[in-house]
């Protein structure tokens, strides 16, 4: 079946998709490209796939091929891409091990890198709050390399009582602000923690701050006043994981 008019009923009902609403509503999302379906496919999230004319995918899945104006208005993107597929979110699991948790992050780059790098750093489960920018959004799900689909991501209404919660179960939460903080490198640890990051400018709100069993900083040039939160996130996940 080749789709040439982008208003087709079925191109409309696909671009609603671009809406956090209708992700919610549905379960499900868009990602764009070979690499990150490949991903997805390996967790067998994949619901239908969208080809360019000519282009050819091996699935067993739905498959439509479109027009190259259909796939500009399906993607919303500048450079028109040969693929895009349909994913639903995958089911969230119980926190275990290793956790990060995400405090109102608002920048999509900083939160699809924090993805990448605590699958990279054997963090198994990430807890963001819902202040914290779509984790389906488009930039953030590119910006994750298709780790998302190998991560057990959590959103949170409350995350006090998940704090609470953590160190009811035995974790050890750890902060991050320089405040009474401790150099993460003479960090030493023999539970399961979660790592709380907060805000790109503000960092953790204090109510949260105030629930850390201690905090932790990354020792710095005296000329360099702070790090964007990914590449913190990632220092601090590196150093934790290796201790």
């Amino acid at each position: 079946m080749l789709i040439s008019s982008t208003n087709n009923n079925y191109v409309k009902k696909i671009c609603r998709l671009h809406h956090k609403k209708y992700r919610d509503e549905t379960s499900t999302y868009l990602v764009c490209g070979y690499h990150l379906i490949e991903e997805a496919q390996k967790q067998d999230l994949i619901e239908e796939i969208i080809l360019l004319e000519g282009e050819t995918y091996e699935t067993t899945k739905k498959t439509i091929s479109v027009t190259p104006p259909v796939m500009k208005k399906l993607s919303q993107l500048d450079s028109i891409p040969p693929i895009i597929a349909v994913v639903k979110k995958r089911t969230t699991e119980p926190i275990t091990g290793s956790t990060i948790i995400l405090e109102n992050l608002q920048d999509p780059g900083n939160l699809g890198t924090i993805i990448r790098s605590a699958k990279a750093f054997n963090f198994e489960t990430i807890i963001i709050n819902k202040g914290c920018v779509d984790v389906y959004n488009d930039k953030v799900l590119r910006a994750t390399q298709g780790m998302i689909f190998h991560t057990n991501i959590i959103i949170k209404e409350d995350l006090e009582q998940t704090i609470k919660d953590l160190k009811n179960i035995g974790y050890e939460v750890l902060g991050t602000s320089v405040r009474n903080g401790e150099n993460i490198k003479n960090i030493n640890t023999n539970k399961e923690y979660a790592i709380i990051i907060g805000n790109e400018g503000q960092g953790m709100s204090p109510t949260l701050e105030q629930l850390c069993d201690k905090n932790i900083y990354i020792n710095m040039n005296k000329d360099c006043e702070s790090l964007n939160a990914s590449v913190a996130a990632s220092i601090i996940m590196y150093e934790v994981s290796n201790k």
